[in-house]
């Protein structure tokens, strides 16, 4: 029965093509299903579909992403479809991913009680109660969820859609907790929903491409109240190492992003 169990969970990637029909149907019926709450779940079961015969899609790495236990999710942000496409990848490695995003989201009508419903964590930005979000997070990393976050704080305001310097609030949570942090590049999802566009372009199938790497190294960097100029350096090789496996989901070779 374990084993079982633990040939269900293998995570299935596409390799270098995008997922068959076949592929995405067996990864509809590995999501997990519990802890979803309901809006939140409703949101994957209705989305998932568009994404699969509106994208050309596709995963490498979901090994990396631990079966159990808290850790982190670190990814660049180049569109409002970047956190579609990063909870499918989450799913298909059997986590439930969790959010830090602006708490405006939580006053919109459906939104709202996605955000509530789904365990997703509010950031109050410039107002007293911002330190809540960074407690709410350790919080659940110590509980053993997967908390996702766009360490950018925002979309890449490069010209060429590469990462920019991320803010370090991530490696305060990593430092604080000592779980993994699992670099994630993103790519496509830009020609999906560009920035300013009101409605996904599926008609034209952009082809995305979501690749994890092995957790970053910041062991080293744990200790007692960090200094500024350590979390700067556990911000930093984050975001070389997602910066990195954009380079190679691209075939380019990134700048120096520190």
């Amino acid at each position: 029965m374990l084993r079982r169990k633990n040939l269900r969970w293998t995570p299935l990637d596409s390799g270098r093509g995008p997922f068959t029909l076949r592929q995405s149907i067996t990864l509809t019926r590995r999501f997990p299903r519990r802890r979803r709450g309901f809006f939140y779940g409703l949101a994957i079961d209705v989305i998932w579909p568009m994404l699969v015969f509106g994208t050309r899609l596709s995963f490498r790495g979901t090994e990396h992403l631990p079966a159990s236990g808290g850790f982190l999710v670190a990814s660049n942000h180049l569109s409002y479809a970047d956190p579609t496409t990063l909870t499918a990848f989450c799913l298909s490695a059997g986590r439930v991913p969790r959010y830090l995003a602006k708490a405006d989201l939580w006053r919109l009508p459906l939104v709202g009680s996605i955000m509530s419903g789904g365990g997703h964590i509010p950031v109050h930005r410039g107002k007293p109660t911002a330190s809540g979000a960074y407690r709410d997070a350790v919080g659940a990393v110590r509980r053993g969820e997967c908390v996702a976050i766009f360490p950018e704080g925002g979309f890449s305001k490069d010209p060429e859609h590469w990462p920019v310097r991320g803010k370090t609030g991530i490696a305060r949570i990593a430092l604080e907790t000592g779980v993994p942090v699992v670099p994630v590049a993103n790519w496509g999802t830009h020609e999906l929903l560009p920035q300013g566009s009101p409605l996904p372009r599926f008609l034209r199938r952009p082809r995305v491409q979501l690749v994890a790497g092995p957790p970053v190294e910041l062991s080293d960097l744990v200790g007692a109240d960090p200094t500024a100029a350590v979390l700067r350096e556990a911000t930093d090789r984050i975001m070389v190492a997602v910066t990195t496996l954009l380079g190679e989901v691209r075939g380019q070779t990134p700048p120096v992003t520190r």
